[in-house]
């Protein structure tokens, strides 16, 4: 089981690690997830705005996290239009841009994406909100300076650091940008 296999590996983390938890819940049953994972006192759960039936299903949500300390983070796909967060954004912590679509590794960055995280900023700053916005999928050393000049605190990056030839180097390229 899948689950019981993610919830192992959360466990032996937490036993060799101090370093904090990010949890990215890309599921449909968002709240047993949600319960299963917060006895592990994660540092952030992001959840998928596409997940939810409605707004109050959403509200719960966040509500629910927040009561246990635990940061939120929210999570919509590239086809969705950022202003359809905008009200979530002052009980969030966490926007991640998804910038292509999920489930499989090694997708080109969407450059609409990119205007997405621009608009976001904007909105962000306008307001004074407190909130880190993460891009997940096509990252590389291509487009990390364009994302970041966009706005973006915090960047997921795998394929490009799993098929490099150097991993350290290619880490620190990214970091660097």
């Amino acid at each position: 089981d899948t689950t019981n296999k993610m919830l192992e590996y959360c466990e032996y983390l937490n036993q060799i690690s101090n370093l904090p938890l990010d949890i990215h819940l890309m599921v449909e049953d968002v709240e047993s997830y949600i319960k299963s994972f917060e006895i592990f006192e994660p540092n952030i759960i992001t959840f998928h705005l596409e997940a939810a039936k409605n707004k109050e299903e959403i509200l719960k949500w966040i509500k629910m996290l927040n009561a246990k300390n635990i940061r939120v983070g929210i999570s919509i796909k590239p086809n969705t239009k950022i202003e359809e967060i905008y009200e979530y954004l002052p009980f969030v912590h966490l926007v991640l841009v998804m910038t292509v679509e999920p489930g499989k590794g090694g997708q080109k960055l969407i450059p609409e994406t990119i205007d997405k995280i621009r608009k976001l900023k904007e909105y962000i700053t306008e307001n004074n909100l407190d909130i880190f916005i993460e891009a997940d999928g096509g990252i590389n050393q291509e487009n990390i300076e364009e994302l970041t000049k966009a706005g973006i605190d915090i960047a997921v990056a795998g394929s490009s650091i799993i098929l490099a030839e150097d991993y350290a180097d290619t880490i620190k390229k990214l970091k660097n940008a």
